[in-house]
């Protein structure tokens, strides 16, 4: 797959999310271990539905694979939800399917990498997402990057018989540019 460096940063780049990654999407959707913090969980994903959701995020604009620096790996993918250019807000939301990128600092810097192309291109100034209580290894790298919880929806996702908590966090460009130059940037 040919992928387009978007933006870079040093280990890795953001690439237009292709439909021709379907295979790989489905088979990362299907994967219970993947999914367990993700909506998908619940559903079943097939190579037809996992295209037409593809195909539409790819005209989306704001929607990106997150591609290893060094090798052109796919690792997973994220984007911008509901731009609202008029009160400038926006979600964001990611996932990284291949396993073998888990907890080794892809997924932050993706997030920066998009973080600050949507406060500094897209004049974006609060930008908010949801996440289970329980994904805390999720909840500890959006504290890290400078997120703060703004509120919870109580005991309304249940998983494997236990219900949790949704937590909803948000940041602010001011928040997000006081915390210095991102050095996994390099556009």
């Amino acid at each position: 797959m040919k992928y387009f460096k978007k933006l870079v940063g040093q280990k890795c780049y953001l690439s237009p999310v292709d439909p021709g990654d379907v295979e790989i999407f489905t088979a990362w959707l299907n994967d219970l271990e993947v999914t367990r913090n993700l909506n998908p969980a619940t559903q079943n994903v097939t190579l037809v539905t996992e295209k037409a959701a593809l195909e539409r995020l790819a005209q989306d604009g704001h929607v990106y694979s997150i591609v290893d620096l060094e090798t052109d790996t796919l690792t997973g993918n994220l984007g911008l939800t509901g731009v609202d250019h008029i009160n400038r807000c926006c979600g964001i939301g990611i996932f990284i399917g291949n396993k073998e990128y888990w907890g080794k600092g892809y997924g932050a810097e993706a997030m920066r990498l998009l973080l600050g192309y949507a406060f500094d291109y897209l004049n974006m100034n609060n930008i908010m997402l949801t996440v289970y209580e329980f994904n805390e290894r999720a909840c500890a790298c959006y504290k890290k990057i400078g997120f703060k919880e703004i509120g919870r929806r109580r005991k309304a996702i249940c998983r494997e018989g236990r219900f949790y908590d949704h937590v909803f966090m948000d940041i602010l460009a001011e928040e997000f540019r006081a915390l210095g130059p991102r050095e996994d940037s390099e556009s």
